[in-house]
């Protein structure tokens, strides 16, 4: 059994603590022991208790793939999109990386979002779907999960049984409050994307529908692929499908009203309520403190990318609104550490870079500006045009246009960088191979 989770969105529902590189599995939230874990960190602890040893792959875009690696074991595989599709073209490219590394054209995979809230059970129904798919003549198993209310958000998979392993009659997409009602009556399930198929019939929809199953030719043609869902181009078309039912706890916790339904805890980082607050929440990832006071029903994340204050049931509609904004990403977690922007104006640009203990960036360079940068804590080395020093608390390094340079972190190390120039941009950097 092969595992697939997908790991595409960028969360614009969970602004501003989402963005396109830190998507809303990134963000750690969710309190695990004396520390916050990620939706990310959470699922996959859930997957190693059920199946140690568990062969797993996560489909991600390539803003992503860096932040990705950070957070999952090294015998984890990834399969970046060189650009944002839909499910259908990502699933593809998937099926023919795992082609590339010689899986079985019969291995039961299982394709689940990265980010479900649900206990450790939920898990367990993969073995139940991979078993199914080797033994019977189904091409596609779906988990179905019984809904607790009549839900206009989701997707509905109506079964020819109530039975726990039924056939697929039909799929009615996100329906009216009254009609979720009649669907639940006839046994109808939330479909929360999770299917099992074998490789060979991923492989198979990839040539019918994509005229290839060859990596290479996928990834070069990527951004030229149709934008379908999985659902649409193939589940829906499918004859020969069937559904488990899954009676356990799930939510789709993609957005804040969702997702403080789940918090364990009513605040994150420094937040002060007084005692007239109720059923309200505070996340707050900035130095300062946040005090509340009086609120009701009440979400407030605070970011270096903004600040939202938001009646829980009016939060779910942030998206539209979320779209509008086109600032300059203003913090980011990097594959080293963390970058926040402190301040910039049209010639500067003061940053707060923290690089956890052995991580190291990248060796480049800068055309068009300098940069000055002031060590504040920890010990490290720097290398400017292959001469390595020594750095700590204190020491200030000059590092002019055209000047290579790098900084590896022996503890964890604390810069703040000031970038200086005319045309400051991201685009604005030469990499070159690593000395050490």
């Amino acid at each position: 059994m092969q595992i697939v989770l997908l790991s595409g969105g960028s969360g614009k529902r969970l602004f501003p603590l989402s963005n396109e590189i830190r998507a809303k599995q990134f963000i750690k939230i969710f309190e695990h022991g004396t520390k916050h874990e990620s939706m990310l960190q959470r699922v996959f602890r859930q997957i190693k208790n059920n199946f140690p040893n568990a062969a797993i792959t996560v489909s991600t875009s390539k803003a992503q793939e860096k932040i990705l690696r950070k957070y999952v074991d090294s015998e984890v595989a990834i399969s970046a999109e060189p650009c944002r599709r839909n499910t259908f073209p990502a699933i593809a490219l998937t099926a023919a990386f795992l082609k590339t590394k010689n899986i079985s054209a019969d291995e039961p995979i299982i394709i689940c979002p990265i980010d479900p809230y649900v206990e450790e059970d939920f898990f367990a129904q993969f073995e139940t779907m991979a078993s199914l798919i080797k033994k019977s003549a189904a091409n596609l198993i779906l988990l179905g999960i019984k809904p607790t209310y009549a839900s206009e958000k989701y997707g509905y998979i109506i079964p020819a049984s109530k039975d726990n392993v039924s056939q697929v009659l039909e799929f009615k997409e996100k329906p009216d409050a009254e009609s979720a009602r009649k669907y639940i009556h006839r046994g109808g399930l939330w479909n929360g994307g999770v299917f099992a198929c074998k490789l060979s019939y991923l492989l198979k929809k990839s040539r019918e529908l994509l005229q290839t199953d060859n990596y290479a030719d996928l990834l070069n043609n990527y951004s030229e692929l149709p934008d379908i869902s999985f659902d649409y181009a193939v589940s829906e078309h499918e004859k020969n499908i069937k559904v488990v039912r899954y009676n356990g706890e799930w939510k789709d916790v993609g957005t804040w009203n969702t997702l403080t339904e789940v918090m364990q805890e009513h605040s994150v980082g420094k937040v002060y309520f007084d005692s007239t607050c109720e059923n309200s929440h505070v996340i707050n990832e900035t130095d300062l403190p946040v005090v509340a006071m009086g609120i009701k029903d009440i979400v407030v994340a605070a970011s270096a990318d903004g600040i939202l204050i938001a009646d829980k049931t009016q939060s779910s509609y942030i998206k539209p609104i979320a779209e509008k904004i086109h600032e300059p990403i203003r913090f980011a977690e990097k594959s080293w550490g963390t970058y926040t922007v402190i301040d910039s104006d049209n010639h500067s640009l003061t940053i707060k870079v923290i690089l956890t203990a052995g991580a190291r960036m990248r060796y480049h360079s800068h055309e068009r500006r300098n940069e000055v940068w002031t060590i504040t804590q920890g010990k490290g080395r720097v290398i400017l045009d292959g001469e390595v020093k020594n750095v700590s608390a204190g020491n200030v390094i000059e590092i002019p246009a055209g000047m290579k340079h790098t900084v590896i972190a022996d503890t964890d190390l604390k810069i703040i960088e000031v970038q200086l120039g005319e045309d400051i941009s991201v685009e604005d950097k030469v990499l070159w191979e690593d000395l050490i």
